[in-house]
């Protein structure tokens, strides 16, 4: 499985601040997963990497076989949808983590290059062609807003309920 771990400067004292102030951190994991989930879907689903910059765009040798085998196809990760569906979180009192568990996610977030699995009986090559890396899981800087907000309102929450 790979794996990519992001600790913020700007995240962290947030977090250990919550930590401080509430007696399970579940919840507010689970929160985060959540907004990480829905925040990777938007950004699949609009062709954008966390970074905000799109997709590497399929080459014409890509699009000639879809044609060829009469394929269709939306834009990069977008094909039908189902990568999109497979996304999930997982929360603990720990922390969080988000993926997916499509056969092809780790292909989609980090690229191969031809022949990186290696061939068909055929002796055709696997993949048949270089596939970039069009990374959807990550940390975007509405992310980490959208992180640093809601635990700005755990936060709230908590001193509302000590007094």
């Amino acid at each position: 499985m790979a794996s990519i771990e992001y600790n913020t400067d700007t995240l962290d004292p947030a977090l250990a601040a919550v930590a401080a102030a509430v007696e399970d951190m579940s919840l507010v994991m689970a929160d985060i997963g959540e907004l990480l989930v829905a925040s990777a879907q938007d950004r699949m689903r609009d062709g954008e990497q966390p970074d905000g910059s799109p997709f590497a765009p399929r080459s014409q040798t890509t699009l000639d076989r879809y044609a060829k085998l009469s394929l269709s196809f939306g834009a990069p990760l977008n094909q039908s949808g189902d990568m999109r569906n497979t996304l999930f979180y997982d929360a603990d009192k720990d922390g969080v983590e988000y993926g997916s568990n499509a056969i092809q996610a780790a292909v989609m977030q980090f690229g191969a290059a031809k022949g990186a699995f290696g061939k068909e009986a055929n002796g055709a090559s696997l993949p048949w062609g270089t596939i970039p890396a069009r990374p959807f899981i990550g940390l975007s800087d509405d992310d980490e807003a959208g992180i640093l907000a809601e635990l700005e309102d755990w936060l709230e929450e908590a001193a509302n309920s000590q007094d």
